[in-house]
């Protein structure tokens, strides 16, 4: 009995100090920077063979990589629609890029700023123009511009002359020097607008990396014969369907001089209408520069065209296919190169000035991105390339520096991350899981095994036909419908590449049964339905 007191008294001791301790943890700041279709393969810390990244690999070297993250929808607005929110694209309402994203529903900007965290955005949001939450931004209108870009601000619209990369990192680290409250926690939302197409370096890394020569992947010259009709007829093959002034930098005065060389290719837009080559802008980019920027990029350009003029004539179709690769890589990598040195500027800052000790720094990308493989560029299906996403996390004194997991996350579950590393309540409809097991070692409480992936946009540019799937660490169970009822199964472990569709193999018939019953159970569970897929159509 003489030690009941003393027990009371530890006891009591200990649960104040719990007390204490939540009411004073200092809520960590946030530094979210995105992409837009930065494959994995382009960075050093998952594939060093095209590139090297070493500050993205900071991230990944002092946090957590991750080797299977995902996303839900390969596309770009829809994919950041599904970051903001937390909810699949059939709930958010963003199904494709020419869908009207509802701005009523709540986003975790919104949450944060409620919270009392100071907010801001910079860079490239690519829908709508007054992103809710944020107390500062400048954003690119639509895809905007690799040079002179135009920002639409919360006050004023303005135009910045040089190069985008390099802009947005300025406005980040202004804000950062001469607009944050110190008083206040931050989420700072730093997206890039590289590399996405028709990837225009800037002058000096556009002169650099024409010198270079990369690998070729392993299935550059895919004939899709182990698929079905999807990879056959989609319209993103490097020779056939990529342009050679709009993506190879060709100038047009040389491409009217040999004739009519450009493929002639009809795409077909949302609301049905042909949009021809004619339509699409092409070189429009180099159009911005000034008379200055213009006389940097000329040396480049004419080595194109006069690389082009010369050999041209004389290749056949495997010949220009690799030289098609080689300048996409070209231009596609050198885009990176920027971004990979404008990260390390804004690390450099937080290192600098000791903010980096209490910020959570997160590396991704709105989706993958074929460099080739299977012969293509671009992204929209749910094949690896496309469908797996760069993701790495730093939080110091929470992540062991230097881990890897090889769970199956997706950009479905930034929003609850977030949320719950500031210690802000969680909307119940959000959809995802929060990474926070993972990030602090403890794997055994994650218990997701299988993920859901759900694309939309067709007929339209690249034609990728609709499709949904389940993806587990083994195994794709993909059904593509709309105009076609075709299922594909792929042995991840077996076949890394994904060219042989074993659906119709005897040998895997129990594996189809049973995730043809969990993908039944998935779409269940995130309430998808043939229903909403009949009425996602395009009027």
């Amino acid at each position: 009995m003489k030690y009941y007191p003393a027990i009371l008294f530890f006891f009591g001791v200990f649960i104040l100090g719990c007390f204490n301790n939540a009411e004073t943890e200092t809520p960590p700041n946030i530094l979210f920077i995105m992409s837009d279709d930065h494959a994995y393969q382009a960075i050093s810390a998952y594939d060093d063979r095209l590139i090297q990244t070493p500050n993205i690999d900071r991230i990944a070297n002092q946090g957590m990589i991750f080797k299977n993250a995902c996303v839900t929808n390969s596309i770009c607005a829809p994919s950041r629609a599904v970051i903001l929110t937390g909810k699949h694209s059939h709930l958010n309402g963003k199904i494709d890029n020419h869908a009207k994203f509802d701005d009523t529903q709540i986003t975790f900007p919104q949450l944060f700023q409620k919270a009392g965290y100071q907010t801001a955005m910079f860079g490239k949001l690519h829908f709508g123009n007054n992103p809710k939450g944020v107390d500062d931004f400048l954003i690119l209108p639509g895809q905007g511009s690799y040079i002179n870009p135009k920002f639409l601000g919360k006050d004023k619209d303005t135009i910045i002359t040089g190069y985008v990369t390099d802009i947005i990192t300025d406005l980040t680290l202004d804000w950062f020097k001469n607009k944050r409250e110190e008083n206040k926690p931050f989420l700072m939302m730093y997206l890039h607008k590289a590399p996405h197409r028709a990837w225009w370096p800037s002058s000096e890394k556009f002169a650099e990396f024409y010198e270079k020569e990369f690998p070729e992947p392993e299935t550059l010259f895919d004939d899709y014969s182990g698929r079905g009709t999807a990879a056959k007829t989609a319209e993103m093959n490097i020779l056939t369907h990529m342009q050679y002034m709009h993506d190879s930098k060709v100038r047009p005065s040389t491409i009217k001089e040999m004739g009519k060389v450009e493929p002639e290719i009809v795409y077909v837009k949302g609301d049905g209408s042909l949009m021809r080559p004619s339509e699409q802008g092409f070189y429009r980019p180099f159009g911005r520069a000034n008379k200055g920027q213009k006389k940097k990029y000329d040396v480049t350009l004419d080595k194109i065209s006069e690389d082009f003029k010369t050999n041209w004539p004389k290749m056949n179709n495997e010949q220009k296919m690799k030289w098609k690769f080689q300048r996409y890589m070209q231009d596609y990598l050198a885009t990176i190169s920027s971004v990979d040195d404008n990260v390390g500027r804004v690390l450099n800052y937080l290192e600098e000035t000791g903010l980096d000790e209490n910020t959570i720094v997160v590396y991704t990308s709105d989706q993958g991105f074929y460099l080739g493989e299977h012969g293509w560029f671009d992204k929209r299906f749910i094949y690896d390339e496309s469908f797996k996403t760069p993701l790495m996390i730093k939080w110091p004194n929470v992540i062991k520096p230097g881990t890897t997991s090889e769970e199956m996350v997706q950009n479905l579950d930034f929003a609850q991350t977030f949320l719950e590393a500031a210690m802000i309540k969680v909307p119940g409809d959000m959809q995802g899981e929060s990474l926070i097991p993972l990030l602090k070692g403890d794997s055994e409480k994650w218990n997701r095994d299988a993920v859901y992936y759900h694309y939309y946009e067709y007929p339209s540019v690249h034609m990728a036909k609709r499709h949904y799937g389940i993806v587990n660490k083994e195994f794709k169970l993909v059904r593509f419908y709309y105009d076609v009822d075709e299922w594909e199964l792929y042995d991840r472990l077996k076949d890394p590449y994904e060219m042989n569709n074993v659906y119709n193999d005897p040998g895997y018939k129990e594996v189809v049964d049973k995730l043809t019953e969990e993908l039944k159970e998935i779409r269940i569970r995130y309430k998808d339905s043939e229903e909403l897929d009949k009425s996602f159509i395009y009027q």
